[in-house]
């Protein structure tokens, strides 16, 4: 066993050296070695030292270069060295987090690293929080303990009684908010179309006087950090008008939470502590390893009857159990990577790391525009939308940057507009990963303008 975990972090270690100067989307021969693992299933066992080489030398050369410095899709943040250390070591613990008595270590650090995220956050002390896989199952998880909550205040047990018959539930959000809510609200009955949609402005954000008048149950979502522009909604005035009728106040803020923790930037998210319950991703600005997910209530105790399971095998001891907040009942250590993360960098580098990132998406915007590009969103956060033109010319500078390999930009659509979305959060981003981009992005872009 020694060998072979000495042979892994041999060959993880080379494979993150590299990651700072190769192309970031993978070869064209690296995906046709992929093949190499489209094989009947095994009739016999083979070497774990074999297995790991055929792991490093076929799949290796098949990764997207997300660990690196210059990939900037999807808000995907590198995970830091500390959290990748403490991954493994998790993994050779082998622990289930569920609860005190199966694994003491992975409860005590979910307890403290809940309480580090809340402080950092500027979330209300004392909030009932849980890991879970990613920010779609934290919207998830906040927004069951939404449902409890309102239909218990209208006398109905939707744990026990289910939603049928269930007074009906109003559900509100922007015009822009992520589809990971949308898809939250269809798995807990509530649907995705039974929506009032609020307009928004040009950054995506809600339209404060444009907010319905509520009546009954209702949940309200909100936006921290818009995934195109980065913009958040006017929370103070719309967490008022919520709460006056009595609606529950939910945060998706995936990325944009993490303003919080920056003195420069805390403003963003001003108003946003009073809501109900958040949601985050700590893959993205904290960067850890995927699997990450954080959903936060305000009160433990919604939380807690929303997501409790109960066995005569499971008893519930005098410390705080997991499992009574989360979805799932086995699962990994999640709070190992989290108390690692925040530990190295501790408030100061977590700082650091949001405003680099932002430093950075200004740099880009400052760049583009310089040579007449259309910047499509106020850059007030880690989101840049540049327009080359038209929207074709757009997507082949897209593909055309995609395919160069310096860095990697994705494609969307914002309010009509075929854009290139820039996102920047990963702790290795510096402004000369930027510049080299840069670079890359307009001699690109040069080369296709000069066919058209």
């Amino acid at each position: 066993m020694g060998n072979l975990l000495q042979s892994a972090a041999e060959r993880a270690s080379r494979y993150l050296e590299d990651i700072q100067e190769r192309r970031v989307r993978p070869s064209d021969e690296g995906i046709r070695g992929l093949d190499q693992f489209r094989e009947p299933t095994p009739e016999t066992g083979t070497d774990p030292e074999e297995v790991l080489s055929i792991l490093d030398d076929f799949g290796s050369p098949g990764t997207m270069g997300c660990a690196g410095p210059r990939f900037f899709g999807f808000v995907i943040g590198g995970a830091l060295p500390a959290a990748v250390a403490s991954g493994w070591m998790a993994s050779a613990w082998d622990q289930n987090a569920s609860r005190f008595a199966a694994s003491p270590v992975a409860a005590v650090l979910e307890e403290v690293s809940l309480a580090w995220l809340i402080d950092v956050l500027g979330l209300p002390r004392g909030c009932g929080a849980g890991f879970v896989t990613s920010g779609t199952m934290a919207n998830f998880t906040a927004l069951a303990a939404a449902r409890h909550a309102v239909l218990e205040r209208a006398g109905w047990d939707v744990e026990r009684d289910g939603l049928f018959g269930a007074p009906p539930v109003e559900v509100v959000t922007g015009g822009e908010a992520h589809p990971s809510v949308s898809k939250s609200l269809g798995m807990l009955g509530l649907g995705r179309e039974r929506v009032t949609r609020v307009p928004v402005d040009l950054q995506g954000r809600m339209i404060a006087g444009e907010f319905p008048e509520l009546r009954g149950p209702a949940i309200v979502c909100l936006q921290a950090g818009n995934v195109n522009t980065g913009a958040f909604d006017p929370a103070r005035e719309i967490i008022a008008k919520a709460h006056a009728a009595g609606a529950w106040v939910h945060v998706d803020g995936a990325f944009g939470l993490w303003a919080a923790a920056s003195p420069a930037l805390r403003h963003l998210v001003d108003g946003y502590a009073d809501a109900d319950s958040w949601a985050t991703d700590a893959h993205k600005w904290l960067n850890v390893p995927f699997d990450s997910g954080v959903a936060f209530v305000r009160d433990p105790q919604v939380l807690r009857s929303s997501m409790s399971i109960a066995a005569p095998y499971l008893p519930v001891g005098a410390k705080r159990e997991p499992s009574q907040y989360t979805p799932e009942l086995s699962r990994r250590a999640r709070g190992v990577d989290i108390w690692a993360a925040l530990k190295s960098l501790g408030r100061s580098g977590v700082a650091e790391l949001v405003e680099r990132n932002c430093r950075c998406a200004t740099r880009f915007a400052a760049g583009l525009a310089e040579v007449g590009f259309e910047i499509l969103n106020d850059v007030v956060l880690n989101q840049v939308l540049v327009s080359f033109g038209s929207p074709e010319a757009t997507k082949a500078i897209i593909e055309g940057i995609q395919a160069e390999g310096t860095c990697w930009c994705g494609p969307t659509e914002w309010q009509g507009r075929t854009a290139m979305r820039i996102s920047i959060s990963s702790w290795r981003t510096t402004e000369e990963d930027v510049d080299r981009s840069l670079a890359a992005i307009l001699q690109v872009a040069e080369g296709v303008i000069s066919r058209k």
